[in-house]
């Protein structure tokens, strides 16, 4: 079974297709960098000093997968504003607006995905106030740029060996759209609970009880956690049997799926069962599955049973 988990994951999309971010690292190396950029490539969202003294710009941008803006327009539209909201949340940040690039083979197309990223700003209060249109492309496309602003921020690198790594979730939810593997727990629920949910990071940030946080997007649960580790400079041990999971999607299936709700925190122990209470008190499930240490290796656990997953000393997934 962990054998079968970890050749699945090394050969998973959602993984495999980070490793390109280290030529645009390469060519961007030496490029204009201003003192009040705070945090730039390798982070869920750029970090800006803002002239006023306690506050920082958060600045974002994700492009959805070609597959689901192809199948799912609508689905993709709606996509295209969470994915940003969860990088601007997973550093403790809060979104301010987002604008918008869409490529669209027919106007039907358009509709639809802009009928997806209304229906989004709505549900998480984030206005759309401008883009740019692309008609009659050779295939469809959305790519969505956000801004937020924070007071205290978390970064995806702060891990320290002996941290636990704790996994934040909401189960009450469904599979969602079929052209990618996802879990859907936003709809149907009030704009103020998700808020509300989400808020959980902004706490985390202000009370400065964790040292990295990511949100779980198209790595899954073990490519998220794996690409903490890189960006720590870091190793660590995952107890797959102790991960949250629904009861009507294959183990394996779900650690590969994108969250709608999903973060990975790592904190000192000391601080663990403080952290997942706060989740917990808004009705996400929490818990403790794992450790960072400092081998700068990454191994799964599967009832007793360790296989190596990564080992960032000679492996890399986006910035070697």
């Amino acid at each position: 079974m962990l054998k079968e988990i970890i050749e699945d994951l090394r050969q998973f999309d959602g993984i495999r297709r980070k490793k390109d971010i280290k030529i645009v690292s390469e060519v961007l190396k030496g490029a204009f960098w201003p003192d009040d950029v705070v945090i730039g490539l390798g982070d869920d969202a750029g970090v800006i000093k803002s002239k006023s003294d306690d506050e920082y710009l958060l600045l974002a941008c994700d492009g959805i997968h070609p597959y689901l803006v192809k199948n799912e327009p609508y689905a993709a539209g709606k996509a295209s504003v969470m994915v940003n909201v969860s990088d601007i949340y997973a550093m403790g940040g809060t979104p301010i607006a987002a604008v918008n690039v869409i490529s669209y083979r027919s106007e039907d197309v358009l509709r639809k995905i802009i009928e997806g990223m209304k229906n989004a700003s709505l549900k998480f209060r984030v206005p759309m106030i401008g883009g740019h249109i692309h008609p009659g492309a050779d295939e469809d496309a959305v790519s969505v740029a956000i801004l937020g602003r924070a007071t205290k921020f978390i970064t995806s690198f702060g891990a320290n060996p002996g941290d636990d790594i704790i996994l934040a979730v909401d189960l009450n939810g469904k599979q969602g759209c079929k052209s990618v593997s996802s879990w859907d727990s936003n709809s149907g629920k009030e704009s103020a609970v998700v808020l509300s949910q989400l808020g959980v990071m902004n706490q985390l940030a202000e009370k400065g009880i964790v040292t990295a946080a990511k949100d779980v997007s198209m790595g899954g649960i073990a490519g998220t956690i794996a690409m903490l580790l890189e960006s720590s400079k870091k190793g660590g041990i995952i107890y797959l049997d102790r991960i949250p999971a629904p009861q009507d999607m294959e183990f394996n299936k779900w650690i590969k799926s994108f969250l709608s709700y999903g973060f990975i925190i790592s904190c000192l122990p000391s601080n663990s069962d403080r952290v997942i209470s706060m989740f917990n008190t808004v009705g996400i499930t929490a818990t403790t599955i794992g450790n960072i240490d400092d081998s700068k290796q990454f191994v799964l656990n599967w009832h007793g049973e360790k296989e190596l997953l990564f080992d960032f000393n000679k492996d890399y997934i986006a910035c070697p």
